[in-house]
């Protein structure tokens, strides 16, 4: 089932000036360029660029729409409770009228550039590029558009926040490619040059530029309306309808059967409705969800959004990027081969390769560090802090090795001092490699060749191989074994480079010899080869655990990224993502093609993203139905369409990312989840929460907290909905019996405002039941079949109306668990809102019969406390009509009071879903006796306290013996609670997620906080 499209036309990554040739860009953009001498092109003439800046507007990105602040505070006003509670005062101040007795995006864009004008070089605005301006670009300089280069010397640029790639991309003149996220020639606005200079030609300024369709794909998403918000949406249009049918239906018994005034029976039918609304829940959800995001605050999650809290608590299934998100976007040396030994140079490989440690003793490994630390153009920034964290000028692989090296060698600080550069050839695309010379003294001279690249460059300049010794002639078998290792690295997804150095013999090359580029006069065959290095950008400490315990708690995690297929699943296998076969693995293992394993036996796929266009629906739901998913290369728009294809079928999506490429998807999300030290701003931007360490971690904290909070709110919300009965049954039997009212209006809001707010907050300080239990449950919605046909049949012929929903979910229930759910509403309005009820009305009775010995007889007499009545009760008794309202204000006292004690018995009841409500964990929050304490001071200053009584028209004179009654019916719903418990534990069993097969959880070093 497809997500509905939108109907305006959307922006594509729609580029294809990287396939023209240079005579064709020309043409095109009407601007003269020299390929052969960029320096000396014309470009555009000052005139030109001025009238197309006019007809293109400036370089720029359109700022992101945001609500004004007092649009905001108007939507807030508008929430249906709000609007039930304006309602009902409009109406009711009608009647007395008739009856007076009743950013950040900009970010990206560098300051200014180099641009060829006139046929002169000069340094403008980057917000005054048109189209066809000639720029020049260099390393450390910031992409201000997007170009096509037409000439080059050895460019790299990092696409790390726009394609997820950790490593510096080359870029040169050459293309191959069709996709232009790949292509060779063109390079991104926002994007960085770390190496090289190039020159290239002005093909997309502003929103039309990829970074600014990126913007417009998040601008344009909306997210989902969270489902917290759809169930308490639905609980007060189901209370709204349930209200409105009893107000209006006790409006026409008090008129026309009981003969009261036009006037009191609206006043009636508006107190029936407001005693429905629970007037503290919408500042009892705020303050438990604020209480709880500065929780998770403390747990380095930073939330937007307060919805985002429960949400987190919610989703099924975890969308994440790769780079910076589960890696650390930092290369690193994992494997090293020499001397036919492979050597690990972590800590400890966790794999069967049979490596070992690394040995700086080994001949060949040792020259291999040295290498890699004079052989580069890389240095630290500074030599302040840890190794792993300083700051390195030069692309992500040369960073690697060079930390790699630092960590190994004693003397690395003064290692350029003690071995002096005396020639360079700096890496280039033609050789594949780079060179240096170095003065290191050895047996034969004093002077050192080293050279690394690409490995199968490296092995055909080199005649003899480094056995850990000495240099032995090359042979097959040590070609063969390079085969073997080579192609293990590369399995792996690791960036594989080969090592050689040549002992210049003294006699040739004496110290002082002077090395020539033009002609040559170094030696570049008979080399020795030292070995392999292969480095990854490896998982960040304590993913792989988190992975696991996501998945435990039934959450689907998905790789989503813009890195190589290879690279992704190798990551995916380190990290619990991925444990099971996809078709290819299999397909190998059973020595057939992959077309001829069953889809069935496969449940593990890894998806390229230039397949992503071309999926059908039954393509999507196939993905989908696999356990373990992987979707590698994937543009922005890619990952806005699987995030909109999970959600169609039923998925709570979390998507998780810190690059520019993300944005879309995080907007897009039911939660979007980004860095705080990685991400981009535009990322933040999007994201409605803030992962404040950069640790995915972090993210099993907030779930679990997001379950927590959500168990905390059901509670909280069950227990405060119960009082409303007795509220209810106040107005109803004041009109159907008749008796004196038993609940004043303003008592009402002293219960819900008062101290049903205090013991009803303190439950976000509630520890979960059992610990172990929560993390092992199942999502509150999981996905299922009958989830999923329910999805395409709403998309299909739109959702039903919300009388339509009530009734499909009481025929037709889905698997789920919703915040305000049958056995809430059963618990609140039924049964414990009846035996409230009761409690409250014998109180209300007894306290009147104790101090003036009133029989029922007396209270149902329709006359009873009006003005200038006399009573004569059924004792013969003369009762003025002052001694009747002091009864009336005795009886609210002792019916607010008892509401009181039986809704402290009723908080503890409803903190048991796993257990029963004794035991240690009862006194676990020791803020729900603070509630208790402050909300029985506020009842009893209410009721004792004289200046109070006339305020809130209640009697100090009521005789503690009602406390006693409160406490009895309190005993009563305490054991009517544990046999419930016994009863629906017996008939729903608690469901668990089950057991995951092959699971790595076992504890290390880097495991954060389990």
């Amino acid at each position: 089932m497809a997500p509905p499209e939108k109907k305006e036309d959307e922006k594509k990554v729609d580029i294809t000036e990287h396939l023209k040739t240079p005579e064709e860009l020309s043409e095109l953009f009407n601007v003269k360029f020299n390929t052969a001498k960029a320096v000396a092109s014309e470009g555009l003439s000052s005139e030109e660029a001025k009238k197309r800046l006019e007809v293109d507007g400036l370089n720029q990105l359109s700022p992101p729409k945001k609500v004004h602040p007092i649009i905001q505070f108007i939507l807030y006003l508008l929430h249906i409770f709000n609007v039930m509670l304006w309602v009902s005062g409009i109406v009711a101040y009608i009647v007395y009228a008739v009856q007076p007795e009743g950013n950040t995006i900009n970010n990206l864009i560098p300051a200014k550039c180099n641009v060829i004008r006139d046929g002169k070089t000069q340094n403008i605005p980057a917000i005054e590029l048109v189209k066809g301006d000639i720029v020049y670009v260099r390393s450390g300089d910031k992409i201000p558009a997007d170009l096509v280069i037409f000439a080059s010397t050895e460019v790299k640029v990092d696409n790390a926040s726009l394609t997820g790639e950790a490593e510096a991309q080359e870029r040169g003149v050459k293309n191959e490619h069709q996709n232009p996220l790949e292509a060779h020639n063109l390079m991104f606005n926002g994007t960085l040059c770390v190496n090289g200079e190039c020159y290239g030609i002005v093909i997309r300024t502003g929103d039309n530029t990829v970074i600014g369709q990126i913007a417009f794909l998040t601008s344009s998403e909306e997210r989902r309306v969270s489902p917290m918000n759809q169930e308490i949406e639905n609980f007060v249009y189901t209370i709204a309808v349930i209200a409105g049918i009893v107000a209006v239906t006790f409006f026409f018994v008090a008129r026309f059967a009981r003969g009261n005034t036009w006037a009191y029976a609206f006043n009636f039918a508006i107190g029936t409705f407001v005693s429905f609304v629970p007037e503290g829940l919408p500042a009892t959800v705020t303050i438990l969800l604020s209480l709880a995001a500065k929780k998770m605050a403390t747990r380095n999650v930073l939330v937007k959004d307060l919805q985002g809290v429960e949400t987190l608590g919610a989703i099924t299934l975890l969308a994440t990027d790769k780079t910076g998100t589960l890696t650390r976007n930092q290369m690193t040396v994992t494997y090293v081969w020499s001397g036919d030994k492979l050597f690990f140079a972590q800590l400890q490989s966790g794999d069967d390769s049979g490596a070992v440690t690394l040995d700086m003793k080994h001949a060949g490994v040792n020259e291999i560090v040295h290498m890699s630390a004079l052989c580069s153009r890389a240095r630290f920034e500074n030599s302040e802090g840890p190794i792993a964290t300083r700051p390195v000028l030069g692309d992500a692989t040369e960073a690697g090795l060079l930390r790699n090296a630092a960590q190994k060698l004693d003397n690395f600080d003064g290692i350029h001092d003690t071995f002096p550069k005396v020639f360079e050839i700096p890496f280039n695309s033609d050789n594949k490699w780079a060179m240096t010379i170095h003065k290191k003294e050895h047996k034969n001279g004093k002077l050192m060749l080293y050279l690394k690249g690409a490995p199968e460059r490296v092995l055909k300049l080199c005649s003899t191989f480094h056995d850990g010794n000495d240099a032995i002639p090359l042979t097959e078998q040590h070609v063969k074994r390079y085969d073997e290792i080579y192609n293990f690295m590369a399995s792996k997804g690791h960036r594989v480079l080969a090592f050689a150095c040549l002992a210049l013999p003294g006699d040739q090359f004496p110290a002082d010899f002077e090395f020539k580029k033009d002609p040559v006069n170094y030696p570049k065959t008979d080399l020795t080869f030292c070995g392999l290095v292969s480095l990854e950008d490896p998982p960040k400490h304590g993913v792989r655990e988190a992975i696991g315990h996501c998945r435990e708690a039934g959450i689907r995690v998905m790789m989503v990224t813009g890195d190589h297929p290879l690279t992704a699943e190798s990551i995916g296998r380190k990290i619990n993502l991925m444990l099971q076969d996809t078709r290819d693995s299999l397909a190998k293992k059973r020595n057939c093609r992959p077309e001829d394993v069953p889809e069935s036996d496969a449940h593990a796929i890894v998806i390229h993203g230039e397949k992503i266009d071309g999926l059908t629906e039954a393509d999507w739901e196939n993905i989908f139905s696999k356990e373990e998913i992987i979707f590698a290369r994937t543009s922005p728009k890619h990952k806005l369409t699987i995030v909109k294809h999970a959600q169609s079928l039923g998925h709570i999506v979390g998507v998780t990312g810190d690059g520019v490429n993300d944005s879309p998807a995080l907007k897009k999300a039911d939660l979007g989840i980004a860095m705080n030290l990685s991400g981009s701003d535009v990322s933040k931007e999007a994201a409605a929460m803030i992962l404040i360490d950069d640790n995915f971690a972090s993210c099993v904290n907030g779930i679990e907290e997001g379950r927590l909070i959500f168990l905390n709110l059901k509670k909280s919300i069950k227990y405060t909905i119960s009082h409303t009965m007795p509220e209810v049954y106040a107005n109803l039997l004041n009109v159907a019996v008749p008796i004196p009212l038993p609940m004043n209006a303003i008592l009402i809001m002293v219960t819900d405002l008062g101290f049903e707010l205090f013991l009803a907050l303190s439950f976000a300080w509630d520890l979960p039941e059992d610990k172990g239990s929560l993390m092992k449950l199942q999502p509150r919605k999981p996905v299922t079949e009958k989830l999923t046909a329910r999805m395409k049949e709403d998309a299909k012929n739109g959702p039903p109306s919300f009388i339509g929903k009530i009734m499909r979910n009481f025929t037709d229930p889905i698997e789920e668990e919703t915040l305000v759910d049958a056995g809430v509403l059963s618990w609140a309005y039924i049964e414990i809102g009846t035996i409230e009820t009761i409690g409250c009305l014998v109180a209300y009775f007894f306290a009147m019969w104790y101090q003036y010995r009133f029989s029922l007889q007396d209270f149902t007499d329709p006359n009873f406390g009006s003005t200038g009545y006399v009573l004569t009760s059924t004792t013969g008794q003369v009762f003025q009509d002052k001694d009747q309202i002091a009864a009336v204000a005795l009886g609210n006292s002792a019916f607010y009071m008892v509401l009181m004690i039986q809704q402290c018995f009723n908080l503890f009841c409803v903190k048991a879903k796993f257990k029963y409500p004794v035991g240690a964990f009862m006194f676990s929050n020791v803020r729900n006796f603070y509630g208790i304490l402050i909300g029985a001071a506020i009842v009893f200053i209410i009721v004792y306290v004289p200046p109070f009584n006339i305020a809130f028209q209640t009697d100090d004179r009521m005789t503690p013996y009602v406390w006693l009654i409160g406490i009895g019916f309190g005993i009563v719903i305490f054991i009517y609670s544990c046999i419930r418990l016994a009863i629906m534990r017996s008939r729903n069993a608690i469901k668990f997620s089950p057991d995951i097969r092959g699971l790595d959880l076992h504890p290390t070093k880097f495991s954060t906080g389990r």
